[in-house]
């Protein structure tokens, strides 16, 4: 498999007000096109903090990211967004959708980002992902109108609509009920298998790790 992602001694550290916490200490991870990796630990074992560094949210303290064989950690701010906005896709525990807009709107919001007049081929490409969510008569629905897998679904549409090559999906079921979890679960492997999309996962879920190429724990 080619090497899409790598990490080098990998070291987070957060400063208070009255120490320092280490949460990450020379961690090394390489990731394969096409692969499903899981995350797991007990919680405050740095699992977000590992997709955070890998995906170009967060900077290591020190340490190295690479995607592609180019170095990002050390990327401007500005071209860390762009990178992040051409390359990866983000599923969070919680859906974070804007309110006032309807799910279509909310989908497109990563093409606002980077484009003053989205192209009509792209709204159809919108609908046609939440479509495939099985949200075709939830469209023009507001979240405060849809369940809580609902808005879930909406939230991968969100984070498939640049073509991502990585999926980062963090507790992407943490927050839902058993049926919707297993609904979530469903779709991220069909995405894998469609559109070889990497995803990369932290989970306590240990259905979802199990189904995972592999398994990294955090100790």
């Amino acid at each position: 498999m080619t090497e899409l992602i790598k990490a080098e001694h990998l070291t987070k550290v957060y400063k208070t007000l009255v120490d320092e916490v280490s949460v990450l200490n020379s961690i090394d991870v390489s990731i394969s096109k096409g692969e499903a990796l899981a995350v797991v630990g007990e919680s405050g074992r740095g699992k977000t903090t590992l997709l955070n560094l890998l995906s170009g949210l967060d900077r290591p303290t020190s340490g190295m990211v690479f995607f592609k064989g180019e170095r990002i950690d050390n990327l401007s701010e500005d071209e860390l967004s762009d990178f992040r906005n051409k390359n990866i896709g983000f599923i969070f525990q919680h859906h974070y959708l804007l309110n006032d807009f309807n799910a279509l709107e909310n989908v497109l919001v990563p093409l606002r980002l980077s484009e003053n007049e989205i192209e009509q081929e792209k709204i159809y490409r919108a609908k046609e992902l939440l479509e495939k969510m099985g949200l075709k008569d939830r469209i023009y629905h507001y979240p405060d109108q849809l369940s809580g897998g609902e808005r879930q679904r909406v939230a991968v549409a969100r984070a498939l609509i640049n073509n991502p090559e990585v999926i980062f999906a963090d507790e992407p079921t943490g927050s839902l009920d058993r049926k919707n979890a297993q609904n979530i679960e469903s779709i991220l492997w069909e995405l894998k298998k469609e559109y070889n999309v990497t995803l990369v996962i932290a989970t306590h879920s240990k259905e979802i790790a199990s189904k995972c190429d592999r398994v990294i724990e955090l100790l």
